[in-house]
């Protein structure tokens, strides 16, 4: 009589390994990510596993009545990992994006393959020159490029991001020049990069660039970590106590939400933006929002964004 018992036990615990990786995968698979690929040998690769996915989600998608959902950002899209459009609003139009610029730092940073471990300074050629923001990495302070790309993202300090452009090999015009290659080889045709930061209205992107952008940065996880890291201790100073950092996302204090990448951004010419790139309804989805005018507008618009998605799909 224990054999059976122990057998249902085994083929339970079995189906639930599967199906807790089937979803990981969703994640986790670079291929699908990659929309610089054909997206039909994404599909082949993944095999008839992935195809009724694909076909699920469309499904899910075609139940949606975008009449329905109202947001007050001036441009927004949701795109699921398979490419498809699950909600569009003036998606092609370049905008100012800010901070979101960050993402793209990071990438290049990244991608150049510079010793994270390395201590970077703060000096005043990484202060605010363009709106007089300030931070708390006064001249002098010291942390590792590793360090100081996380508070570029996760908390979008200034200066960390700042020093990462000026240490970049041939500094700061050649940190830029990077980025916007970057962009054009992902083929971010309505995106221009100024600065490494996202203080200059000329970082401008597209919605549906953003999308791109978000996508290619899945693949680093240095960028997922630091993206969702809802607080960070450091020590810039010697001698002299820690300093304590937060998301900017309040999302991902969210226990509803459950959110693999995040970057949040503002200025004047911008406004509130936000991308993610989180779950819902069992779907991975990217999220971007441009240009609200409200401080908790871009959140406000996420989560009608979710319920709109939640009733729409099972009703």
């Amino acid at each position: 009589m224990k054999k059976p018992v122990l057998f249902c036990l085994l083929t339970l615990t079995l189906l639930s390994t599967s199906t807790t990786s089937a979803k990981d995968n969703l994640w986790d698979n670079t291929d699908l990510w990659d929309n610089t690929k054909n997206n039909s040998i994404q599909v082949a690769k993944l095999g008839n596993e992935t195809n009724s996915r694909k076909t699920a989600a469309i499904n899910k998608w075609s139940s949606l009545n975008p009449n329905k959902l109202k947001l007050k950002s001036a441009s927004a899209l949701v795109v699921d990992i398979y490419g498809n459009d699950v909600y569009a609003k003036d998606a092609n139009k370049a905008r100012p994006i800010a901070s979101i610029t960050k993402l793209m730092t990071a990438m290049v940073t990244l991608d150049a393959k510079l010793p994270l471990d390395q201590k970077i300074t703060i000096t005043k050629a990484d202060r605010d020159t363009i709106r007089g923001t300030g931070s708390r990495l006064k001249y002098g302070a010291s942390l590792t490029r590793r360090e100081m790309l996380i508070l570029a993202l996760m908390s979008s300090e200034n200066r960390a991001a700042a020093s990462l452009g000026r240490t970049y090999p041939g500094g700061m015009s050649a940190f830029i020049k990077a980025m916007n290659n970057k962009a054009k080889s992902l083929g971010m045709k309505n995106s221009r990069f100024a600065d490494p930061v996202g203080l200059k209205s000329g970082n401008t992107a597209s919605a549906r660039d953003l999308v791109t952008m978000v996508r290619t940065a899945m693949k680093y996880p240095l960028i997922r970590q630091a993206t969702t890291t809802r607080k960070k201790t450091v020590f810039p100073f010697k001698g002299h106590g820690p300093l304590h950092y937060g998301n900017t996302n309040r999302l991902l204090k969210n226990k509803n939400w459950e959110i693999r990448l995040s970057k949040t951004g503002y200025i004047n010419e911008a406004g509130r933006c936000l991308t993610m790139q989180a779950e819902i309804v069992h779907q991975p989805l990217v999220i971007v929002l441009l240009n609200s005018y409200g401080k908790l507008t871009p959140i406000g618009d996420s989560n009608r964004i979710r319920k709109w998605i939640e009733r729409g799909v099972s009703s």
